[in-house]
């Protein structure tokens, strides 16, 4: 048992730290932003006007889990530029079959509702910023 001393507080287990992304850790501070939620009744609305990245998951998808703070960075760093969204696709399946979304996560980019590039599977937060990056005119390195 561990001595401890008196007036200080003595913790049994280790506090859990929150783990910083890479812009954190570097000195930016990135937002992180909820993803807009689309549905089979909404998807064609929310996608109409501008980009909207969306991300194809599933609740019980590894992968899918892996990318859900790097998706909520995204909507953070590109507020205002892009809409950033997330489709499950266990409970909206007419718009994951109209899009042939047959592996998880899928992510596909549309412009003024129509897609424009796409990806399959888990990837760097930086290949979605040079994709994002790309159809914003922004100068990629």
């Amino acid at each position: 048992m561990r001595a401890s001393i008196p007036g200080r507080l003595r913790l049994a287990q280790p506090v859990p730290m929150p783990r910083l992304s890479a812009d954190m850790r570097e000195g930016g501070i990135v937002p992180n932003m909820k993803p807009v939620e689309l549905t089979d009744g909404n998807f064609t609305s929310e996608i109409a006007q501008g980009l909207t990245l969306v991300d194809f998951w599933a609740p019980w998808c590894g992968p899918c889990r892996i990318i859900a703070p790097v998706i909520e960075e995204l909507a953070g760093q590109y507020e205002g530029r892009v809409k950033v969204a997330k489709v499950n696709v266990d409970d909206n399946p007419a718009t994951s079959g109209q899009f042939r979304v047959m592996s998880i996560p899928t992510m596909i980019l549309f412009k003024d509702g129509q897609p424009v590039e796409g990806m399959v599977g888990a990837q760097p937060k930086r290949a979605f910023e040079s994709v994002l990056d790309k159809h914003l005119g922004v100068a990629v390195n």
